[in-house]
């Protein structure tokens, strides 16, 4: 395992241009580094987002407004573990702004991770969203 970190602030989610994905960025900081780095994790809305919503959690229904919450609430609870899968391959050891795209292609070999993540918080997040959201 990777050393620890602390995330300071997050800001999004920013839908990315020319691209299906949303995006995060995290100002991160490890106890020996003297400043903060930059983090932009992408979330991919079809291979990702969609795939926890419909597929695993199977949500659906809702006002357009309840649809953009849920999507904000998992795609941060998203985001946030592709930033600790990150950490455990020793993506951002060194001191340096970099992005983490969504868990495809190149970085495909994450997505089981990925997976299993969220079949083991299916229950956790459905009633984050029933209580935050009401559906």
């Amino acid at each position: 395992m990777s050393g620890e970190f602390t995330i300071l602030n997050v800001m999004g989610p920013y839908r990315e241009p020319k691209e299906s994905a949303l995006s995060y960025d995290y100002s991160v900081q490890r106890p020996d580094w003297a400043t903060p780095q930059g983090i932009r994790v992408k979330i991919g809305l079809d291979e990702e987002l969609d795939v926890l919503k419909t597929t695993i959690l199977e949500v659906s229904g809702g006002s357009a407004g309840q649809q953009l919450r849920i999507n904000q609430i998992l795609s941060r609870a998203i985001g946030n573990r592709k930033l600790e899968l990150a950490n455990a391959e020793h993506m951002f050891d060194d001191r340096r702004d970099i992005m983490i795209g969504p868990f495809t292609g190149e970085l495909s070999h994450l997505f089981p991770k990925l997976e299993s993540w969220m079949k083991e918080e299916r229950d956790r997040l459905r009633e984050e969203i029933k209580k935050t959201v009401g559906v």
